[in-house]
């Protein structure tokens, strides 16, 4: 048995779902066949894997399936076998997709700084380094992680939020690469043409020539800690150290919220983990499922 609080939580997240999917998603998942309409819907799949790592914390698809049969069995009397729920829910990558496009635009907050943003990007683990990556080939590959200090196969998981004092930021843009994309091109191909908006970044987004270049073009512009010079004199670098050193902490200060927006994403869903999956449509589950999962805290 559930309480009625959880009893709610679960009626407002299907209420959502089939909104959403009556509204967009259900042209990303049509059928074409005489199982068009199957007892089991496409929304109450959705609703299962967002309430499993939403409310009940629990993060593996299998688990999932057994909570379901032992405690929600009324709510969901045609609930198929676990091969074939796990089937059906890896065809809704799309439909996860577009769900948690919608839940950003629509529930944007109040207050948030549109002129401001902030940038950062986190690894997707599918495996160590140490090993040979064997899932989902096309869409990751090995790259080294500064932070954690370690080689590893996945994704990189790329953040463009809105600024929001006192708050995490916004996410504003979320994209999924290899492991090995650089950071700088992925802001190029996806965020050069933003107009008029001051961007914070780390390290990873120096490049003098091609913001000065943006700035003309659309006056827009990028502040990171300073990064050193290969081969500066070293009395260049101590005349510059406590200008550079004030300016480095006060662009880490503005920016470090979108860390501790990773680092909430990471404590409420793992999404960081994924030596579980064994699909490219299954590790697509895993990032775009998580992260709508995560920010269904904003219809709460």
């Amino acid at each position: 048995m559930i309480n009625q609080i959880v009893k709610t939580k679960l009626t407002k997240i299907y209420l959502t779902v089939c909104d959403k999917y009556e509204s967009e998603l259900k042209y990303c998942c049509q059928r074409f066949s005489n199982n068009n309409s199957p007892d089991f819907t496409d929304q109450e799949i959705m609703t299962i894997y967002l309430f499993c790592v939403h409310v009940e914390k629990r993060n593996k698809v299998i688990h999932m399936h057994e909570f379901v049969q032992n405690y929600l069995a009324d709510w969901f009397p045609s609930l198929p076998s676990y091969v074939a729920f796990n089937t059906r829910l890896n065809n809704l990558t799309d439909a996860f997709r577009l769900f948690l496009n919608g839940l950003l635009e629509e529930f944007t907050p109040v207050g948030v700084c549109t002129k401001t943003s902030l940038l950062d990007s986190m690894p997707i683990i599918t495996c160590s380094g140490k090993r040979q990556g064997k899932v989902a080939r096309e869409i990751t590959d090995k790259s080294f992680c500064s932070t954690k200090n370690l080689y590893y196969y996945g994704v990189k998981m790329h953040a463009l939020g809105f600024r929001s004092k006192r708050q995490m930021p916004h996410p504003e843009s979320i994209i999924i690469t290899k492991a090995s994309e650089n950071d700088l091109k992925v802001f190029k191909e996806n965020w050069a043409v933003i107009e008029g908006r001051t961007f914070y970044g780390d390290k990873a987004y120096v490049n003098n020539d091609f913001f000065e270049t943006l700035y003309e073009e659309k006056k827009s512009e990028m502040l990171t800690p300073v990064k050193a010079i290969k081969d500066q004199p070293l009395v260049l670098k101590q005349r510059d150290r406590a200008f550079n050193d004030l300016y480095s902490r006060a662009v880490s200060a503005v920016r470090q919220p979108i860390e501790s927006m990773f680092n909430w994403i990471i404590e409420k869903t793992d999404i960081q983990r994924a030596s579980k999956v064994r699909s490219t449509n299954g590790l697509k589950i895993h990032i775009f499922g998580k992260l709508a999962a995560a920010f269904l805290n904003y219809i709460f």
